[in-house]
């Protein structure tokens, strides 16, 4: 089984390593961010009162994972699930679609500690590594 870390998934590893790092070991080679996400913690190390390691701890972790880019399958599936709840009157907000969109287009479950976020998207495995 291979996974799509969400973007909180991301900062809270890089804000306390060693909570997450067993499961990162234990899945190494089979761990991918979206690009969405890495505008994300880029746009998180930019801010104004971001300590300068940030930066450098989110490009080292960057290099240890697979990141997707935004492709022809990935806004497909993200069409479909945006017209689904656009016609149901739900909505998930866009970034955290894109990011649900782009692990069901690959096949991957999605890491996240706001699976409330994402409980209306349907064909969308979670898993929260986070909570014990």
């Amino acid at each position: 089984m291979s996974f799509l870390l969400d973007t909180d998934t991301c900062s809270v590893h890089l804000k306390r390593p060693s909570g997450l790092t067993s499961r990162l070991v234990q899945h190494s080679g089979r761990l991918h961010v979206s690009i969405i996400t890495v505008g994300e913690l880029m746009t998180w190390a930019r801010r104004r009162s971001a300590p300068p390691r940030r930066l450098t701890g989110i490009k080292d972790f960057l290099r240890e994972v697979e990141i997707l880019p935004v492709e022809e399958k990935v806004a497909d599936a993200f069409a479909e699930l945006r017209a689904g709840q656009l016609d149901a009157g739900r909505l998930t907000p866009s970034t955290d679609l894109w990011i649900a969109a782009t692990a069901i287009a690959h096949g991957l479950t999605l890491v996240t500690h706001n699976t409330r976020d994402y409980e209306q998207v349907p064909g969308l495995s979670l898993s929260d590594w986070v909570t014990p």
